[in-house]
């Protein structure tokens, strides 16, 4: 071949790529640049998991611990200006035993959060109005509201939905990974037990709709689902999930739930869990370690303090060894897209399941949130329908559920 036509191709090659890196600078520039001046708000991250963990630095300026994604530096590097911090309790016996002790658990987890937000007052204050996050900007501090993922620990006692929304709740997740008192999960292995949700979740979305706190879907089945829409008086959200046309998995919408959930009024906030955004490669040695390690563990039901430490450092030590094969920021805003094209831009915004399993190549950890930014501006999204996404959306349903709780 002549040299002189393989040095034409070396050079149209190297101005190719070099055009590559050079719009993706642009694109990091002006990513970083609307993020300086919108609002930008994760619905949902499991960060208080952190709190008590060996290595966990809430400042992010030591922060050692294995496997954290959201702390005050990645929120500040990332454009990040507001998350909601989830007390989390996994689901167990519905026995009035069990009601107390994880009761009493969520109150720990609500004084972690505030203990741990407090002690960092220059740089993050606890949020609770949808305007706060808007003046924490203008202080230079970082917004942190507070969500409880699984309605479990409410037990049978409508009172303590008032209590929750009085400690800075301002969504119930209804349930998790199994079926509770209020609801069906999306993925009991044991099928739905109420056919939906239960009459006393009934009570409970209206009492939540009396306060004015928000009903979030995720991981509800799509009876229960159907069956919020019904009841509610007042939008709803999914804190953090994907379209099921995009990645066949039951914790995601279909197109149906989409639109029943934009006939709402709500939004559906994207979930960057890669597992729900696409399927990954199967990994038999990963499996099988990480059963190992919920057989060690009694599958992490009935342990001391100690324990939980113990056991959620070895499944973050379990995450660092077998890395699962990420989708990318590309196929999060292929989600994004399919939602928009089916609901309409004014139902879609972003909740990342961070520390929660949340994270994909290329948006592992909070401090890489503006990707998702570059990654809508290359396909052409307007700097307005940008600001909807990462917050007004949103916003204007947290406003919408304010304004129609019961006065008085």
């Amino acid at each position: 071949m002549n040299r002189y036509f393989l040095i034409f191709i070396a050079f149209a090659f190297w101005g190719c790529s070099n055009r590559t890196v050079t719009d993706d600078a642009k694109l990091e520039q002006r990513a970083k640049a609307l993020h300086s001046k919108m609002i930008t708000i994760d619905t949902h991250t499991d960060t208080p998991l952190n709190f008590l963990r060996t290595g966990f630095d809430f400042t992010g300026q030591n922060n050692t611990a294995i496997g954290s994604k959201v702390d005050l530096a990645k929120m500040e590097q990332g454009g990040l200006d507001a998350a909601f911090f989830a007390v989390f309790i996994g689901q167990r016996e519905c026995t009035p035993e069990m009601y107390a002790q994880v009761n009493a658990k969520a109150k720990e987890i609500f004084e972690a959060i505030y203990t741990t937000v407090n002690k960092h007052s220059n740089r993050a204050s606890i949020a609770t109005k949808p305007d706060d996050v808007y003046r924490l900007k203008k202080e230079g501090k970082r917004a942190i509201y507070i969500g409880v993922e699984n309605g479990y620990p409410i037990g049978d006692d409508l009172s303590q939905v008032k209590l929750f929304y009085d400690m800075g709740a301002r969504y119930i997740t209804l349930c998790h990974t199994r079926n509770n008192q209020i609801c069906d999960s999306s993925t009991d292995p044991e099928g739905p037990h109420h056919n939906g949700l239960s009459q006393f979740g009934r009570e409970v979305v209206a009492e939540m709709n009396r306060l004015g706190m928000i009903v979030d879907v995720s991981h509800i089945s799509d009876k229960a689902f159907y069956d919020v829409l019904e009841v509610s008086k007042a939008p709803v959200i999914a804190s953090h999930s994907c379209a099921r046309a995009i990645c066949d998995n039951p914790r995601n919408l279909t197109d149906d739930m989409l639109r029943a959930l934009a006939k709402n009024g709500g939004v559906v906030q994207m979930c960057i869990l890669s597992e729900y955004v696409k399927k990954g490669e199967p990994n038999p040695a990963r499996d099988s370690a990480y059963r190992a390690l919920r057989r060690k563990w009694n599958n992490f039901r009935g342990l001391t303090p100690e324990q939980e430490k113990q056991a959620t450092t070895e499944w973050y030590e379990l995450e660092e060894k077998y890395p699962a094969s990420l989708a990318t920021v590309a196929d999060v805003v292929d989600h994004i897209d399919h939602m928009v094209k089916v609901m309409g831009i004014d139902h879609v915004g972003i909740g990342t399941d961070f520390d929660g399993g949340g994270g994909v190549d290329g948006c592992r950890d909070a401090s890489q949130m503006y990707r998702i930014t570059m990654e809508l501006l290359r396909r052409g999204y307007s700097e307005k329908d940008i600001r909807k996404i990462w917050g007004e959306n949103f916003l204007r349903v947290f406003r919408e559920v304010e304004k129609r709780k019961e006065r008085g």
